[in-house]
């Protein structure tokens, strides 16, 4: 089907409701650009321009000629540089407001089929509910009673620079997408209706006046701020309301008035001011205060919180006893201050449970104002109070009382502690032997790539925060390009040497990163020497035999492709999890997977469905990067459903039939495997190591430019030159041949390697049977989904290699033909409606920011300009680099 049909067939799919949004959304845009361009005399005509260049990329989609896009491209180049960067902000301001119709949409979309299909109809991965039926079915009741209550899932936040938007952008975003939300109430009347335009045009218009590049990068702490915003307005709610509704639908009618089934199984992870790898802005110093700053707002909340489950619990003594358990804890917290009880008893006479409950909102204030006297040494004594009061309740009939926001009370402190985040460190390997050197022998080293005395410094910082905040506020330590079991083990000595001894080092869980592709192959054996290492052995026991190993997903497809790195990551977690059974070790696989296809990305529900089996074994713990964040957890309801899809599917991961599956698939494919990595791996080394490659790849893709937008405190680069890949982040790699409209990162090497099977029956065959092809499948079908040939040729015309141009061209022709095939459809995405339809229509305007990119890209590319005619171009590119982003939906 032509790209014209297809977006026909597309606009004609629109539900009415969305199309209402985007028509009222962008209705809006235009009379701000209107408004803008009458008031200001520079930029009259600026709607009309970008009308022009809007239409003109529209038609060159539909007519599917070069001439067309030769129009708008002549048209962009006709810009002065003020009006081009003014038309790249509208087109960017576009995308976000088409994002939030979107989301609108699926929000209106999970309202509507919320409650509506019965528990027997639903499939397996519509909710905990039914993964737990089908469950149940398998194993029995108790065991899927008791596999639930092992269930984990623990979300890791990362400050990769993966988001482009500012926080003022995005800020401006959720409260324009909050007056959307109202535009949905049925009781809405005219009045109200016209004061929320007036509202959305002002917010519209502030939006458009805010400037869309940051002057300076933020720093570690600013981004430990953006992720406090996402608990205020999600986490904090959500993660409750994930396990209520989980257990409202276990328990039925007897819901709320019996002990729930659901366990708190959400952990919050943050590698945000923890990770130092290649960051030299975090120091120990910013660890100590990220911490201090997530455990103050978690404490204001359970503050809050307790303070208002205490006011609510109004039970009379007379009605509901309490018990000597309640009354001996009453005399405990008198002894600890008469003060506080006394003023909670004066607030609440005969309502020993509001007594307790307002004393214990008191203590935790004391915990957050770091009032010694008053303060809960850790999460543990907190617990053991609120569940005396439970009991309490409990024993005096008040059963509702006992589950309800009491219950809601108990599971935030079972999921944040006093740290909302465990806090984890992350550098690199070489860095430790280098300090080790360093404290032999300070002469022998040349050049410290981290200050030895830094270095020492983290583990002061970490044994400070454990006493300040608990041990699980930041115990986990992962080590990057781990490829030895020494790597390892050089930690511990480290933390020894740093506190002067064992007895004062802090409590460490050391985790392995094995992030290229022959690391991954490593890995089984160096766990295996680990294993002998005193230090290991120690932490085993203690932990009764518990370890996380994490999987590098970026580095290992940078290293080989994405076929291959696909194929290596499934054969290394294979080959982990039987040496943890072997070893009695109940292992928790932390998969580095990031918002690029390139990396990982893609549904993660569907990844855990084809992961090995027992690689899963109800613990899923993941990174979780940039966008994603805003994606995944930037509104409850989306939070939530994306919360209820990964926990049911962990718990179908070890189904018997899931593994089963799996197991056979990978066995009766392990042939097709072999050769799709053979063929796949040979066919992008061919490209990559060519010579010459890296400066082409840098002359063809915005690459060096990323490195000066200001979206994280890390670099982009580990001190990398155009001559060498080897250091250079995969996030600037994915991010730069997306920019490209080329996305290479996420299918190049495919078509060659299914061309050389060259059998379409077992293809297909593979593709119905088993679930790790069709993820790959599926996730390459999205990534070329958002490629465009005519676009990619003019990055590709930037370079002078047209041997390098036409081997990505003749790849990307390949490859969609035999998606095509294997999925038989006529088009990409044609059996993916929703998400085909979104693409299709968005393309025609990510093709106008395209056109404004090329223009800035050939200007910097000229090697004419001068220093002072250098800002302009970079300026707009880096612009453009933003629009684009929003457009896609996805940077690094």
């Amino acid at each position: 089907m032509s790209q014209n049909h297809s977006r026909t067939a597309a606009m004609h799919e629109i539900p009415e409701a969305m199309r209402r949004d985007v028509g009222l959304l962008g209705g809006l845009l235009g009379k701000v650009l209107d408004e803008y361009g009458r008031n200001k005399e520079d930029s009259a005509g600026l709607l009309e321009d970008v009308e022009k260049l809007r239409a003109l990329t529209i038609a060159a989609v539909e007519d599917d000629t070069e001439e067309t896009l030769a129009e708008a491209e002549a048209l962009v180049d006709s810009f002065s540089p003020e009006r081009a960067k003014e038309v790249a902000r509208a087109f960017t301001c576009y995308f976000l407001l088409a994002n939030l119709a979107e989301e609108q949409h699926r929000i209106r979309t999970l309202r509507s089929r919320d409650g509506e299909v019965p528990l027997t109809e639903q499939q397996p991965s519509d909710s905990v509910a039914s993964a737990f039926k089908h469950l149940a079915e398998e194993v029995g009741q108790r065991e899927a009673e008791r596999r639930l209550k092992e269930l984990r899932f623990h979300p890791v936040l990362t400050a990769h620079p993966t988001e482009a938007r500012r926080n003022a952008i995005s800020s401006s975003v959720r409260r324009i997408g909050s007056l959307l939300d109202e535009r949905d109430d049925p009781r809405m009347g005219a009045g109200a209706q016209q004061k929320n335009t007036r509202d959305l045009l002002e917010e519209i218009d502030n939006m458009w006046r805010t400037a869309q590049l940051r002057v300076s990068n933020p720093s570690p702490l600013d981004e430990v701020r953006t992720a406090l915003g996402v608990f205020d307005s999600s986490f904090s709610q959500v993660f409750t309301e994930a396990y209520r509704r989980m257990d409202d639908w276990l328990q039925g009618d007897d819901a709320g008035s019996t002990a729930p089934k659901a366990p708190a199984f959400i952990r919050l992870g943050s590698w945000i001011a923890g990770d130092r790898d290649g960051n030299p802005n975090v120091t120990a110093t910013i660890t100590r205060k990220a911490v201090a700053q997530m455990a103050d707002r978690v404490l204001t909340d359970l503050e809050n919180r307790a303070r208002a489950v205490g006011l609510s619990m109004t039970l009379d003594e007379r009605y509901t006893p309490p018990t000597e358990a309640l009354e001996a804890l009453w005399n405990r917290q008198k002894q600890l201050s008469d003060e506080l009880t006394a003023l909670a008893a004066e607030h609440s006479p005969r309502e020993p449970h509001r007594q307790v409950m307002l004393a214990i909102a008191g203590r935790i204030e004391a915990t957050r104002t770091r009032n010694a006297d008053l303060a809960y040494s850790v999460p543990a004594d907190l617990l053991e109070d609120l569940r005396t009061v439970q009991s309490s309740l409990i024993d005096g009939g008040a059963k509702r009382a006992a589950y309800g926001d009491l219950q809601e009370l108990i599971w935030q402190v079972e999921t944040f502690g006093f740290h909302l985040a465990e806090l984890e460190v992350r550098q690199h390997s070489k860095v430790h032997s280098q300090t080790l050197s360093w404290l032999e022998d300070p002469e022998s080293v040349e050049k410290m790539a981290v200050p030895g005395d830094e270095v020492l410094e983290t583990f002061r910082a970490i044994a400070s925060v454990q006493a300040r905040y608990g041990v699980d506020a930041c115990r986990r330590y992962i080590v990057s390009f781990t490829q030895s079991a020494q790597n390892l083990a050089d930690v511990y000595v480290l933390a020894e040497k740093a506190l002067g001894g064992a007895e004062n080092a802090p409590v460490l869980d050391v985790i392995p990163l094995f992030e290229t592709y022959e690391d991954l192959q490593n890995a089984p054996a160096i766990l295996e020497e680990a294993l002998k290492n005193p230090y290991l052995q120690r932490r085993l026991e203690q932990t009764g035999r518990r370890m996380e190993v994490m999987l590098g997903y970026s580095d290992s497809s940078k290293d080989v492709g994405p076929v291959a790195a696909t194929l290596a990551l499934y054969e290394a977690q294979e080959k982990i999890a039987a040496w943890a059974i072997e070893n009695d070790i109940t292992l928790t696989q932390f998969h580095g997977r990031g918002g690029a296809l390139g990396r990982g990305g893609g549904p993660a529900n569907r990844a855990i469905l084809a992961q090995p089996p027992h690689s899963v074994d109800l613990r899923f713990k993941v990174t979780e990067q940039g966008e994603v964040i805003s994606a995944r957890y930037g509104h409850p309801e989306i939070a939530l459903r994306h919360i209820e899809q990964v926990a049911a599917a962990i718990l179908m991961a070890s189904a018997p039939s899931t593994e089963k599956r799996n197991a056979e698939a990978a066995a009766t494919f392990a042939d097709l495997a072999k050769r799709l990595d053979d063929a796949s791996r040979e066919r992008f080394h061919a490209l990559v190591k060519a010579e010459g490659f890296a400066p082409w790849f840098a002359q063809v893709t915005p690459q060096d430019e990323i490195g000066l937008l200001a979206i994280g405190s890390r670099p982009a680069k580990r001190g990398l030159s155009v001559e060498s890949l080897e250091d250079l982040r995969a996030i600037p790699w994915n991010f730069a041949w997306g920019q490209a409209r080329i996305n290479l990162t996420g299918w190049y090497g495919l078509g060659t390697a299914l061309e050389a099977i060259d059998d379409v029956d077992l293809l297909r065959s593979a593709y119905a049977d088993w679930p790790l092809f069709r993820a790959l499948i599926d996730n390459i079908e999205m990534s070329l989904a958002k490629t465009d040939r005519r676009i990619a040729e003019r990055y590709l015309a930037l370079g002078d290699r047209e041997d390098l141009a036409q081997a990505v061209l003749q790849e990307l022709e390949l490859t969609e033909k035999w998606v095509l095939v294997i999925t038989g459809q006529e088009r990409l995405l044609q059996n993916h409606r929703v998400l085909g339809r979104a693409v299709q229509l968005r393309n025609p305007y990510v093709d106008a920011l395209s056109l404004i990119q090329l223009r800035a890209l050939k200007k910097l590319r000229s090697g004419t300009l001068s220093e002072d005619e250098i800002e302009d171009p970079r300026n707009l590119l880096l612009i453009s680099l933003k629009g684009v982003a929003a457009g896609l939906q996805n940077t690094g």
